[in-house]
């Protein structure tokens, strides 16, 4: 099923917008979701290294599950979700056809 999103359209001399929908082609939604793929893990080998550096300068036990777990915690508040990177695009492609 292909990703859509709509877009608010405002119409001179009227109160209420006209609502446009934009649909990701396949290939579209595919090369969405291969970038923000590599942007994750990217994002996930930072969280490691700064779970790590922060054990590290706490003078925690570095056991791997407290870096694992550290990290995903960092993981969580930083890492864009796929369908956030969707609709950017639709937008990008809703502003290109105004």
């Amino acid at each position: 099923m292909a990703f859509s999103k709509r877009f608010p359209k405002d119409i001179p001399g009227s109160r209420f917008p006209e609502w446009v929908d934009v649909t990701l082609t396949d290939a579209q939604e595919a090369k969405i979701e291969a970038q923000a793929r590599e942007e994750h893990i990217t994002l996930m080998k930072e969280c490691l290294a700064d779970a790590y550096q922060v054990l590290k300068d706490k003078e925690l036990k570095d056991y791997q599950t407290n870096v694992v777990q550290m990290a995903v915690a960092l993981f969580d508040k930083r890492a864009s979700h796929v369908v956030w990177h969707k609709e950017e695009y639709a937008r990008e492609l809703f502003e290109k056809d105004q």
